[in-house]
């Protein structure tokens, strides 16, 4: 991975996002695990389920490092251009800055209409959580918690496995993730399959979450928000969460903005209380999610600018 290409594909991401009408690999790898997931659920019984996730999360995570290895070795042997042009498309698939915006602005663009039902659906269509009887400030909670946590997730993980081991390495993570999303939950169903790749998910998060953490308090000073409490927070608070990794940055921006998240959620007909992240000095609103948006965009940019210096340090 050059500078250039890593340049490159954060700005794709930017300006492009995922198109519509481009059959993304996280889809692909999606499909992909329903099949596999089906042919295991079919020859292992209850008491084996575990055993089968291990070798679920092994067919979709090592074809994928190999298939992505294939594919840029080979546009190279075609020339240095196809090569260098092929590597960033792949690498801004990984990334997704524009396609989180855009997904969480449908949800705040349906509540300044005032159509709650349309928010509710938008907003089903990022978090795992039951939206059908969220009200406004629940719907706002939710939406900057899951732009929170997928700034790690969805930008700065896939830009440190783009760093540290090139498109690969970070489509690899984006299948890890991508298993996490749809096996790691811990019910009844999941909680036997999906087991090792929460864990490894959980792993591979480790180091990400928290340079999102100190990235997110660094983006608040430059933007003029309580950076103070921000870095508070998130010492405080970074482990109230059910995931080792998700609540670091998620406390980072609710010390940022200066509102609370956690509570009172619902996931499968099933309320739980989650631990609350940061003080309520305000009640969350519009334009609490629009900050949000903001230390998201900074963030990011951040944290390419920092990959691309190493990278060039290093390529020297």
């Amino acid at each position: 991975m050059t500078p250039t290409i890593f340049l490159g594909a954060y700005i794709i991401d930017i300006l492009v996002g995922d198109p519509r009408w481009f059959s993304h690999p996280v889809a692909i790898i999606g499909r992909w695990t329903r099949f596999i997931e089906g042919k295991i659920r079919a020859h292992t019984t209850r008491a084996s389920e575990k055993k089968g996730g291990i070798i679920l999360w092994f067919s979709i995570v090592i074809p994928t490092f190999f298939i992505t290895y294939g594919i840029t070795e080979v546009s190279f042997s075609l020339g240095a251009l196809c090569g260098m042009i092929t590597t960033a498309l792949l690498a801004s698939l990984t990334l997704a800055t524009r396609s989180l915006y855009e997904e969480s602005r449908v949800v705040i663009d349906a509540l300044t209409r005032g159509d709650m039902e349309a928010a509710r659906k938008g907003l089903s269509m990022i978090v795992g959580r039951d939206t059908a009887n969220l009200n406004e400030g629940e719907i706002l909670r939710a939406v900057i918690e899951t732009v929170s946590e997928n700034l790690s997730d969805g930008i700065v993980a896939p830009m440190f496995y783009l760093a540290v081991g090139g498109v690969p390495l970070a489509m690899t993570y984006k299948a890890v993730n991508t298993l996490d999303s749809m096996v790691g939950y811990k019910d009844a169903k999941y909680m036997d399959i999906g087991c090792f790749s929460a864990k490894m998910d959980d792993i591979l998060n480790w180091i990400p979450a928290r340079i999102t953490g100190f990235i997110i308090v660094i983006a608040s000073f430059i933007l003029r928000l309580n950076w103070r409490d921000s870095w508070r927070i998130m010492r405080r608070d970074g482990r109230n969460h059910t995931s080792p990794n998700s609540g670091i940055p998620e406390a980072a921006v609710a010390g940022a903005l200066g509102v609370q998240l956690g509570g009172k959620t619902s996931y499968f007909g099933k309320v739980t209380q989650k631990p609350t992240i940061g003080d309520k000095i305000k009640k969350t609103d519009k334009e609490d999610v629009k900050k949000t948006w903001v230390i998201m965009f900074t963030s990011s940019l951040l944290m390419a600018v920092l990959c691309t210096v190493i990278l060039w340090v290093i390529q020297r």
